[in-house]
């Protein structure tokens, strides 16, 4: 028996009906949920200056009560969650967690270490935070790719690939090959990027149609010179212009003061939320 697991992010407000609707694609698809519930703890204490070198800590005096209560809120949504899953006959387990910056990152990342993908529950966007850090974690941190703005278990029949011949393009595809395969057609994009300066001769884009080919699939290569247009705004148009349901791009981020940040492109696509998008790093 083969069974594709799928890291499933959510938050404590994400609806039941949201939810519901997952569980019912996973089970139809004879999957396993692996949810993850995040919360971001209450306003954390802050430091003042004060007489001695090193100031001294402010803690609002009720702050322990409310990191007690959220996460007594995040346990009671965890149990909700899984009781859906069972009503939804559904293969899964719920892990929850109320956490912020580099703890989100790392929980996600070991999370992801037994999955096959993640991808997030609708509204998660709305917990700014949650989001970013835990998207940075599963893309920087663990092996596994992700895919925003799409709904879980989705199947796409065009797919945008965004190709630059770097090494995380590379990763993405083989990350999507799956998905790739069954498409009705493949359309591949090529876009000259500073990310990488390894070209595939002459004609970007072909070493990998074939490879494609070879897997069965229906493949054209686009040409897409710069012309000082921002990538990620070109692939969305071409993307568009392709009538893709899903778009494959590698991921990339910059260091800076030891914590990474994305890429101008991966930004854009990232901010963007039309367009379902696998990221892979």
């Amino acid at each position: 028996m083969q069974r594709k697991t799928s890291l499933y992010v959510l938050a404590t407000d994400t609806s039941d009906a949201t939810f519901t609707a997952a569980a019912e694609t996973a089970q139809g698809q004879d999957a396993y949920l692996a949810c993850l519930l995040l919360d971001n703890p209450p306003g954390r204490p802050y430091f003042f200056s004060g007489t001695t070198a090193f100031g001294a800590a402010a803690m609002p005096a009720d702050w322990v009560d409310h990191l007690r209560d959220a996460r007594q809120a995040a346990e009671t949504r965890a149990g909700e969650v899984n009781d859906l899953l069972t009503r939804n006959d559904c293969s899964g387990d719920v892990q929850y967690a109320v956490c912020a910056g580099a703890d989100i990152r790392l929980l996600c990342a070991q999370r992801a270490k037994s999955c096959d993908i993640a991808q997030f529950a609708d509204g998660l966007r709305d917990h700014e935070d949650v989001f970013r850090e835990a998207l940075h974690g599963l893309l920087f941190q663990s092996p596994v790719p992700v895919i925003v703005n799409g709904a879980p278990f989705a199947s796409y029949s065009r797919i945008f690939l965004a190709w630059d011949s770097s090494l995380a393009a590379s990763r993405a595809a083989h990350a999507a090959l799956p998905y790739l395969r069954h498409a009705q057609k493949v359309v591949i994009g090529c876009f000259e990027s500073s990310a990488s300066d390894q070209r595939d001769g002459e004609d970007p884009g072909t070493d990998v149609a074939a490879w494609l080919s070879h897997h069965g699939c229906t493949v054209t290569v686009s040409q897409f010179p710069g012309g000082g247009q921002d990538v990620g705004h070109g692939i969305q148009q071409r993307a568009r212009e392709a009538g893709a349901d899903l778009v494959v791009m590698g991921a990339y981020g910059h260091s800076r003061l030891r914590e990474a940040v994305f890429g101008g492109t991966t930004r854009t696509m990232i901010e963007q939320t039309e367009l379902p998008v696998l990221f892979a790093h």
